[in-house]
């Protein structure tokens, strides 16, 4: 049993030693990077499994109408274009900002990891080059850290934009043309 258990706190012990090498803005972009990749798996929840049904529903309302043709019913129209729009894309903006985070707060790591490498050399010199390594692990380590977050969030929100684009025009065009 403890062999077992070894075993799996393994993996969760190199992501720690990893985290503390970062120092504490690595630990920061922990939670950041848990929220965006959240917010865009709840945003795949949503539209495989929610907007079908809000999309039949908006629909019935649509073609429950007995006119479809005046200024009144295109108004309406595109109130329900809107509105399938607006449920569909309701994270997208917070995902772009904490995709447009995570380079700033690598950037804040690098800031920080050469001031301690600074730090080092006013004290001791430029000839401790083991202490100074140590600083530039806590300046490069938050930077990759932060770029591939936002490289991999960028891709995927990509994605899920051209996927909102579609789907509001596909439901445009179930409602008919006015």
């Amino acid at each position: 049993m403890d062999e077992l258990l070894l075993l799996l706190l393994e993996p969760w012990q190199k992501i720690e030693r990893f985290l503390d090498a970062g120092g504490p803005i690595l630990w920061s972009l922990l939670p950041i990077t848990a929220l965006l990749w959240t917010l865009m798996l709840e945003r795949y929840w949503y539209i495989r499994r929610v907007h079908p049904k809000t999309r039949r529903a908006l629909a019935g309302q649509w073609q429950a109408r007995a006119e479809r043709s005046s200024r009144a019913a295109h108004r309406i129209r595109e109130e329900l274009i809107s509105v399938v729009r607006d449920r569909l894309d309701s994270t997208l903006p917070m995902i772009s900002t904490l995709i447009a985070l995570c380079p700033m707060m690598g950037l804040l790591g690098t800031v920080t990891g050469m001031i301690e490498v600074f730090d080092v050399m006013a004290v001791q010199g430029t000839g401790d080059a083991r202490s100074m390594a140590g600083g530039v692990s806590r300046a490069t380590l938050p930077t990759m850290a932060g770029m591939v977050v936002a490289l991999s969030g960028l891709f995927f929100a990509s994605r899920l934009k051209r996927l909102v684009n579609k789907k509001t025009s596909q439901f445009a065009d179930s409602l008919g043309f006015v």
